[in-house]
């Protein structure tokens, strides 16, 4: 098996190949304002995807596919109306999927991915802010990746419109929802040779 990292920059980064997400040491979170003051957070517990490694890093790929029925905020009342038509409508979408487009780098260990993410079969391109957070090995001799990212979304751009005035002015829940997302992904593969 080839070596799970090389050398860019001076930086020790993954080599060329595919890496899965670990999704038992990863976290897709959101948050949102309440009552216009205070925030909610809340993660999906199922997902899954792929990260490609390209020779360079502008040549990589992610792939992420999220069961909406897994949304947790702390509150199983709440989360039944997420899970709802007047929000993720989880009984005709039961997924939804990021697939990136493009990968710049930004600074050091700095990456902006853009991509589609689909949500109730709605597709919108948005941009990730990711930071390239280091490799480590693990104790059963395997390699491991870790990346940070962040990005903020309109919820109505996707259809989720549902809302309630507030007689202080503003709205009950915010429009604008900020994607926190902490992956760490296991080696897998070395990348595909390209037939002759």
């Amino acid at each position: 098996m080839a070596e799970a990292t090389r050398i860019l920059d001076g930086i020790e980064i993954p080599a060329p190949g595919i890496w899965e997400v670990d999704t038992a040491h990863s976290r897709l979170g959101a948050v949102a304002r309440h009552l216009v003051v205070t925030k909610v957070r809340g993660s999906f517990g199922v997902f899954g995807g792929t990260i490609v490694v390209g020779e360079r890093p502008e040549d990589s790929t992610v792939e992420v596919r999220v069961d909406t029925t897994s949304i947790n905020t702390g509150s199983p009342d709440r989360d039944q109306h997420l899970r709802s038509p007047d929000f993720l409508d989880v009984e005709r979408f039961p997924e939804m999927t990021f697939r990136s487009t493009k990968v710049e780098r930004a600074g050091e260990t700095g990456l902006r991915v853009s991509g589609d993410l689909t949500i109730r079969d709605v597709s919108r391109p948005i941009t990730l802010d990711a930071e390239f957070d280091g490799l480590t090995g693990d104790p059963w001799g395997g390699r491991r990746v870790a990346f940070t990212a962040t990005t903020e979304i309109d919820r109505e751009d996707w259809g989720m419109t549902w809302n309630v005035a507030l007689e202080t002015g503003g709205m009950l829940v915010s429009k604008k929802i900020q994607i926190e997302i902490d992956v760490q992904a296991t080696w897998k593969a070395e990348a595909a040779t390209e037939a002759a």
